[in-house]
């Protein structure tokens, strides 16, 4: 025998608090963002790894001048560049939805989230400048403590 709920009876209250999201799509761009990352960030980090470590000399032969050899060039500029923004970026990310997860109070999600973002604009835009203003040859240094191929 099937029985039906009173209409007017009181509906129990659903337990626990509750949060309303406001993120629309941002959490589905957001999980595709770390899929998507996730598979670029392995391509361009096991090639940075070949081409340092297998394809050359090996690791004794990465020093200050193996780099900025590589940095002389725009390819591995960018290469370098992507690999750096998608880190940070699929890091952030990551971090985020920890905090969003484990934070029990807004302020305290509010305050590590900010911190958060600011320690990745920071990272990002430093590690920008660094590696478009290297120059393995700066101007009116000693001879003797610049690359061989300074002085050719």
């Amino acid at each position: 025998m099937t029985t039906i709920a009173d209409p007017k009876a009181p509906r129990p209250s659903r337990p626990g608090p509750t949060r309303r999201s406001t993120h629309g799509n941002t959490e589905l761009y957001a999980w595709v963002f770390m899929r998507v990352s996730g598979v670029v960030l392995v391509v361009l980090i096991f090639g940075h790894l070949f081409v340092n470590l297998v394809a050359g000399e090996g690791i004794s032969a990465i020093d200050f001048g193996f780099v900025a050899g590589k940095w002389a060039s725009p390819f591995w500029q960018v290469w370098d560049l992507l690999m750096l923004w998608l880190a940070m970026l699929h890091g952030t990310n990551g971090v985020r939805v920890i905090i969003s997860d484990y934070a029990e109070k807004d302020s305290t999600r509010l305050v590590l989230t900010s911190l958060l973002y600011l320690a990745t604009v920071v990272v990002v835009v430093l590690g920008t400048l660094v590696i478009f203003t290297f120059d393995p040859c700066p101007p009116n240094s000693p001879a003797d403590l610049l690359p061989s191929f300074c002085t050719a």
